[in-house]
Parts: structure tokens; sequence; C-alpha cells
């Protein structure tokens, strides 16, 4: 887990004119200006900064300069800008396409002179620091990346530093010419006169932060609408979900707040279209939009939602998952992240039929819930790793429990939390899979583990802290709730508290359930509002119309509803957090 700041920065900067056969006018310009803003405007130290022009960026020098980043005193939490400004050449293979960046003693009639642009990705493994921005005013193809936010996503800020990232925009495609003048500044190209007005203020939002996803949309716009531009820039995400910030003014005040989670939503500008994939192909969220609304796509709903629970199955087996291996906040960390990777199709898939969903799509949801720890068997090992096995269905329960509150789709919320399951506390009988979820996530906040991630040390609810950011991100990029996110989060959380707590009284006669951030706020706020208060309202309003009750939810009584939250609250008043 990363800290929501940077120790250091570095950049490297390559700038070319004097091509012996094709020169640039204002390449080194380019080059030079970003290098002197870096400096000026985002305090990224001198002698940290590698400064290529002309001759002087070989082949060599580009590649050692490069491979200068994979050196020890290189820390995790660093940022990493990488920008060229020069000729861009596609070959085309078997494959598709593959783009190189032309140095300065390149020759598209010698592949071997020029430089491959996975070649600097896959090097890119081997550097430690968390994010890195590779800007390239040029033009190639062969871009193996993923797309950005859509227009209008919100990112918690603190979330987007703490999360890893390798970011990339370049000013075309394969099939166009960079404009190497006729920008809006003078001597400077299009690509980067846009991207020096962003950086100098015009990508920043309203709190005055400037970040990668912003800086990308804005530059998209200016250039494609630029009347001196035949390209359209490329950009989007090499690997990972953080964002690289060049400037956050307000940071200072938020990293101290420990106890409750304090931080900011950022709104990603909008750009003019958000379709940066390579991929000739749907994705799998475009597939589940179609098919959602269409009953004639059943049966292939369900063959896809199979093909993916097959995929998970295998690659979260204990195989790949070792539960013997020694526990440490690095191994902790990457888990997570490596959970959270391979489940992301599955839980978008979740989100949808849980936001959309009707009653037909029910089955379908219930299988994924139901299936998804199929392969989890009862074996030696250490605490922690057995109990985070179940942390894709944890995933799966928040994100979809989210989506079907914010679409007050209950009858879905019912299915998420009562989907039955084979128990290995139970043997042959079945028990609702909240039961199993909540009790295996009970045994890791018991070895307190989520409070060895930098930043949630001192959380009372480190968990219900970690998902609320680690969730966002996703959820939104697909339901665009904004700032009726944590509202959604905070709301499912009481309903899983108080189902739990319901399954518990009927089953041992005492009560308890997992106090999520609603119990911190209840008790901050001494009962008169926030998420409990406002579920308790509004039953108490609605008396038995109330939804969550038509929908099946305590046996379809208030007065059962009644006898849980006021027990819940008593429990709450007891927690020893002040």
């Amino acid at each position: 887990m990363y800290i929501p700041g940077y120790k250091n920065s570095w950049a490297l900067i390559i700038g070319i004119n004097s091509y012996p056969k094709f020169p640039l006018s204002y390449a080194r310009n380019d080059a030079e200006a970003i290098h002197k803003l870096l400096v000026d405007n985002f305090n990224f130290p001198k002698e940290n900064i590698s400064l290529l022009i002309d001759e002087a960026a070989t082949r060599t020098a580009i590649i050692e300069s490069f491979l200068r980043f994979t050196q020890e005193d290189i820390d995790p939490n660093d940022r990493i800008f990488v920008f060229f400004a020069g000729h861009g050449y596609t070959h085309a293979g078997k494959r598709g396409e593959v783009g190189y960046l032309v140095p300065v003693d390149g020759s598209p009639d010698k592949l071997a002179s020029m430089i491959r642009w996975d070649e600097l990705t896959r090097n890119a493994d081997l550097i430690q620091a968390k994010h890195m921005l590779f800007v390239m005013d040029a033009c190639y193809g062969g871009l193996a990346i993923t797309r950005s936010p859509g227009p209008g996503s919100m990112r918690f800020l603190k979330s987007m530093l703490q999360r890893f990232s390798r970011q990339v925009i370049t000013a075309g495609k394969a099939d166009e010419v960079v404009a190497d003048s006729g920008g809006p500044i003078p001597e400077h190209s299009v690509f980067t006169g846009h991207l020096l007005q962003g950086l100098k203020g015009k990508a920043a939002t309203p709190d005055g932060i400037i970040c990668a996803n912003g800086l990308m949309a804005y530059v998209y716009e200016k250039v494609a609408k630029d009347s001196n531009s035949r390209q359209t820039p490329h950009f989007g995400f090499i690997d990972g979900d953080g964002d690289f910030i060049f400037t956050a003014p307000m940071l200072e005040s938020l990293v101290d707040e420990t106890e409750e989670d304090k931080d900011i939503l950022i709104e990603i500008p909008p750009a003019i279209s958000t379709s940066v994939s390579e991929q000739n192909k749907k994705s799998i969220i475009e597939i589940v939009k179609e098919y959602i609304p269409d009953s004639r796509f059943r049966t292939k709903l369900d063959d896809l939602v199979t093909r993916e629970i097959r995929r998970i199955l295998f690659e979260t087996s204990d195989e790949k998952f070792p539960a013997q291996a020694d526990v440490s906040p690095e191994e902790f960390t990457r888990r997570l992240t490596l959970y959270e990777a391979i489940v992301k199709d599955i839980q978008s898939i979740v989100i949808l039929l849980s936001h959309w969903g009707d009653e037909e799509h029910i089955p379908v949801l219930r299988k994924i819930i139901a299936r998804i720890v199929d392969n989890k068997t009862t074996s030696g090992g250490k605490v922690v790793w057995l109990a985070l096995r179940y942390y894709p269905c944890l995933l799966l329960l928040y994100s979809g429990g989210i989506a079907a509150i914010a679409a007050g789709k209950y009858d879905n919320l019912h299915t998420i939390m009562y989907t039955m399951v084979g128990s290995k506390y139970s043997g042959e009988k079945n028990e609702e899979i909240i039961k199993v979820v909540v009790r295996e996530a009970l045994e890791l906040e018991r070895t307190n583990i989520f409070k060895s991630l930098p930043g949630y040390e001192r959380y009372y609810v480190p968990k219900s802290e970690y998902l609320f950011k680690a969730l966002q991100s996703v959820i939104d990029d697909l339901l665009f709730l904004g700032n009726s996110y944590e509202s959604s989060f905070d709301r499912f959380e009481v309903f899983m508290a108080l189902v739990y707590a319901d399954m518990d009284k009927r089953l041992s006669g005492h009560l308890w359930g997992p106090p999520g951030r609603f119990a911190y706020k209840h008790r901050n706020r001494g009962g008169r509002d926030g998420p409990f208060y406002e579920v308790i309202s509004e039953a108490k309003s609605q008396g038995e119309n109330w939804p969550p009750l038509k929908a099946g939810f305590f046996n379809g009584s208030y007065e059962r509803f009644q006898e849980i939250t006021n027990e819940c609250e008593t429990l709450i008043g007891r927690l020893n957090w002040f």
C-alpha cells in the first residue's frame, strides 16, 4: 500500500529536431519547455531530470537513461514522467501494429536502430515507482492500453495516489501526421502547446488539482478540435488504475485525517470520446449491457458468466494463492491488488445485473455469488491467507449491494445477501453467503492486517474504509453515482449489519452485526442523523410498505426490523471507540 503523496520525482525528457532526413522544427522547444515547467511548477528536482536533446538523444542514451529508473534509489512512492518529442514509426506485424520511437540515430529502414514501445513498457515492470506517465508527441500504433475513466468520472484524491499506475498519452495514431507547428503557443507543436497550457492550469479542477487523467481529457479535446490539427491523441492505462498527480493544493490538509476518512472526489473533465482501446471487439461491459434488456440473450449471458466464473476459480486457486506463505504487509497488499484485478470483469457484471437487472436475471446473479466460493476448501495455512480467499466474494457482495441500493432494486439486494452456499463449518448444510463472508472478514479484522496498510493505522474500521476507496472507481465508471456513492456505500453496510444481526439473533439468540463506517458516523453524531438513522426513519415512515420489507428482508415484518435496529443501536453505543 502506498502513501497519499510522493517522496521524490524523476523525469526523462527527450526532444529531437536534428533528424538527418526529416528534421523537425520545435521538438527541442517542446522538450525544454516541459523541463522548465516540471522544475518551476511541479517541484521536480533538476538533478533528477535527464534531458536528452538532438544529438544526445541516441538509442543507447535513451535506453540507459530509462533503465536508470530501475536503480535502488527509486522509491515505491516516487513518480516518474517520461516525455518524447520526435518521430514515431509503425511497422505491421503478424499480431498487429508495432509502434517505435525514432531516436536521433534511428531509421525506419533499420528496425534495430529504433526503440520498440513495448520495450519501454516491459522494462517499466522493473521500476519500483508507483506512478509513471508517458507523454509522447509522436504518432504510432500498437499501443496495448486500456481505457481511461469516462468523462465526468469521479475519483478520490488520496485513493488515486495510493494505487499503482502506468499511463500514456500520444499525439496521434499510426495513420496520422503530427503537426510540428501551428499550435496555441508559438514555436511549439499543436499537441505540446495544448499540453503546456493544460499543465499551466487549464486542465486543473476547480480545486486546483492537475492529474494525468484530467490532463489527458483536456489535451484530447483541444487537439482534436484544433483547426491546425489532423490528429487525435490516444490515451489510457498500460497497467494499474491509480493516477499520476502533478499538483493537489489541498492534499496536505487531507493526509492528517486518520480517524474518519476525509477525502475529496475529483471529477475528470469530459473528453470528446472515451474509446481508447486498440481491440476491435466489444468489451464484456458492452456485451452485458446489450444482453440485460433483451431476454433473447439469456442463454448467452449465462454462458458468458460461466466462462468468467471458471476463469476466476482457476486464477484464485489455492495453488496460486498458497495459504502457507509468510504474512507481511507487502504480501497482503499484493494479494489484495491481485484479487481485485482478477475479479474486475465479473465485478462489473454483478454491478450491471444488480443495478439494471430484473426478476429474470436473479438466477444469474445467484449463480455468480454462489459459485465464486466453490474452490474454498478447508486446509491448513495462515489465518490471514485462508480468510482472504473470500475477499473476491466480499468485493462482489459490496459492489452488487451498492449498485442495487443505488437503483432501489431490493429484490436484487436480497438475492446478493441471502444466496445459499455450502459452508466449511456446517458440512452438508447450506447457509447464507453473507454469514460466510462476514465471518471470514471478521477473521481478517481480528488479525489487524488492514491496519498494516499505510494510512489506515488509526482507523476504527480500516477494512470498511479501504473498501470504500477501492470500489469507488469501478462502480462510478459504470453507474456514474458521483457524490451519491458514499451514501449508497454506507446504506449497504447498514443493511449488511442488520441482516447479519437478524440471522445471528435467530440462530444463537444473541445479536451482533459488522460495524462499518456508518457506526462511527452514528456515534459521532449522537444518533441524530447519518446512514443508520436515515434507514430507521425511512422504514418508520413507510411501515410494512417499505420496499426492503416487501422484498423479503426481516421476513417482511416491520416489528422484526424494529427489534433488530433497537438492539443494534444499543450495540453501537457500546463500541469502545471514544
